[in-house]
């Protein structure tokens, strides 16, 4: 089995946090879409999500790897979705994501070592800064970047999510197991 080339230059270190994370908790605008918001002229919000991050995601869950959504917009789009992908950790109007995370990982019983975070803005500063692993995704605002432990080649709703999924589950063997899994399905 070859390295997807996205997983081919993930320093060690990065690899070493990847190999901790018991929780991935991400933002939404941004992260898992491309950041736009689209509006309807009745006021319904509509977001495009990529399906081949919701697949990194039900991944994640089937290896045991809790998955969380923070983000500081409230919309029923996110509830559904996260629904489709067993995502049941969801903190909408979240307008301190890192207490969020603190409190869900004292729920989990989870040290911030073990979780990743990824975000693309400066609200999403406090809770990168505090988890083990800090990820943005390659579109990012400029000051998120240096302030990351990792950043995803792809962009926010473009593949970036199911990058650091995969960087997750290739750092703790889980890869091959999962893989296989498939195959015989």
């Amino acid at each position: 089995m070859s390295r997807p080339a996205y997983l081919s230059d993930v320093p060690a270190e990065v690899r070493e946090r990847a190999a901790r994370v018991g929780l991935l908790a991400l933002d939404v605008d941004g992260t898992l879409t491309d950041g736009r918001l689209r509006l309807a002229s009745d006021g319904t919000e509509i977001k495009a999500f990529n399906a081949l991050d919701g697949q990194g995601l039900k991944l994640l869950r089937e290896a045991d790897i809790e998955v969380a959504l923070i983000t500081a917009r409230t919309s029923q789009i996110v509830v559904q979705r996260a629904a489709e992908l067993g995502v049941v950790h969801v903190y909408q109007g979240s307008h301190d994501k890192r207490a969020s995370l603190r409190a869900l990982c004292q729920i989990l019983q989870l040290e911030a070592s073990q979780v990743a975070y990824m975000g693309d803005d400066l609200p999403d500063l406090p809770a990168l800064d505090w988890v083990g692993l800090a990820v943005a995704p390659a579109n990012a605002h400029p000051w998120i970047l240096p302030r990351v432990h990792w950043t995803t080649h792809a962009a926010g709703g473009a593949g970036a999510a199911r990058e650091l999924c995969d960087l997750i589950l290739d750092a703790q063997g889980l890869t091959a197991r999962l893989l296989q899994k498939y195959a015989d399905a």
